[in-house]
């Protein structure tokens, strides 16, 4: 691993969901880097695409934009993934289809970030919602 490969990946997006696109392949290339699974790269864009694509469409009750911010480091034998945004309080890691007027497909979204996950955390700081996710890299 480089000296490069050991810092943190540090994404920005604000509340579009075409953005949304542009981040799957600088994961590929982090976990790559890294000697992380293709599969395991797989399950962080997918639970991640699920996690943004809640927060843009329900998490805003205006039209202004709000910016997303992404964080992706390696810690030990574990990705950790944390996404801050300052839309609505929202805990995916206990949200169901009944939540905050999500649709069954939404809730079902939020269970799969649940099931791809290891581990997925809430915290609500500063009028914002601080959602961490971590997968283990080993195998």
């Amino acid at each position: 691993m480089t000296e490069a490969a050991t810092a943190a990946l540090e994404l920005g997006l604000v509340n579009d969901l075409r953005q949304i696109a542009g981040i799957a392949g600088k994961i590929d290339r982090f976990c790559a880097d890294r000697e992380i699974s293709p599969e395991i790269a797989y399950g962080v864009n997918l639970a991640l695409e699920e996690l943004l694509s809640n927060t843009i469409e329900h998490g805003y009750p205006d039209d202004e934009p709000h910016r997303i911010e992404i964080i992706l480091r390696q810690e030990g034998e574990s990705l950790v993934v944390i996404v801050v945004d300052d839309g609505k309080a929202f805990n995916p890691a206990r949200a169901s289809a009944a939540d905050h007027g999500a649709s069954l497909e939404d809730g079902l979204g939020l269970l799969l970030v649940n099931h791809m996950m290891d581990q997925v955390e809430h915290q609500r700081r500063a009028d914002c919602n601080v959602v961490t996710l971590l997968k283990r890299t080993a195998e």
